[in-house]
């Protein structure tokens, strides 16, 4: 696999033994697989063992190779790039057997992200992802009821999974999603001067902003509507329309992280303000 040239002769740090732990679990379902499990757990264990410039050597039996094996994935962790680059390039190894099936790159992904490994896979590229965190949102939104707090949980949940599993456009489509949905949140508040009463999310946005002139809300709603415009476009992100085939940007995992961490913060935002104009409503009654 591709990745920086320095991580091959400097370790940028160590795998988390948990990874090694499930790497290795993966390795023991796919050897249960083949004509000869030795075979293919000598298959990893030369992979592993090269990663650090070490030669291996076949193992007396089964019970060794499978000792040998895990030695050599521990050592090869003290460098998580060439861990992940030796797992990964003997999977690929093998993917002309069609009797044994693989983990694909989105399944590795979710043990690194399980573990915060700092690293993720796309083929052919292992890229670091320690400088791509989530920003934080609150835990619960008081003005929302129970299920309106799974909805939200849930979504903010599914978006990073889905960046972490190397599908960013997929992961963008999901909390814009739930920025719309957020949005409908606002549906009955008194605004100030009339109830809301649209039902999208630019109709919505729109009867906001009209009742909210020179406010904060009314400049954020601003730069949502042209957020959520480019990325509906097809010659933006392509979430909602489409991508255009012949102009089209495509979302790599930088553009994914960005869009979705803007969105946490809109989101967040538009809870805040909810929960204000609530408070405001209940005043008023």
């Amino acid at each position: 696999m591709q990745f920086e040239a320095a991580w091959r002769f400097d370790s940028p740090g160590e795998i988390p033994r948990a990874v090694v732990n499930e790497f290795n679990s993966l390795v023991g379902i796919i050897a249960s697989q083949g004509p000869s499990r030795k075979r293919i757990l000598e298959h990893f264990k030369s992979y592993f063992s090269n990663s650090y410039g070490a030669t291996a050597y076949s193992s007396s039996d089964v019970g060794w190779a499978e000792s040998d094996l895990y030695n050599s994935m521990v050592s090869a962790g003290q460098n998580a790039p060439l861990f992940i680059d030796a797992f990964y390039e003997a999977c690929e190894a093998l993917r002309s057997s069609p009797e044994i099936a693989l983990p694909d790159a989105a399944r590795l992904n979710r043990i690194l992200a399980e573990h915060n490994a700092g690293y993720e896979i796309h083929p052919p590229r292992i890229v670091a992802t320690g400088i791509h965190k989530p920003i934080p949102v609150p835990e619960r939104y008081e003005s929302l009821d129970e299920k309106a707090q799974q909805i939200i949980s849930e979504s903010f949940r599914q978006s990073e999974q889905l960046l972490a599993e190397g599908r960013p456009r997929q992961a963008v489509g999901e909390i814009l999603w739930l920025m719309e949905s957020v949005m409908t949140a606002f549906r009955g508040l008194n605004a100030g001067e009339a109830t809301v009463e649209e039902r999208y999310f630019n109709k919505i946005a729109n009867e906001l902003r009209r009742h909210q002139k020179g406010t904060m809300l009314e400049q954020v709603l601003t730069w949502l509507g042209a957020l959520h415009g480019y990325l509906s476009s097809p010659t933006g992100g392509g979430v909602r329309h489409g991508v255009d085939l012949k102009s089209g940007i495509t979302i790599g995992p930088a553009d994914g992280r960005l869009y979705c961490n803007l969105i946490r913060s809109y989101v967040t935002f538009l809870m805040s303000e909810h929960e204000r104009l609530s408070r405001q409503s209940g005043d008023q009654r």
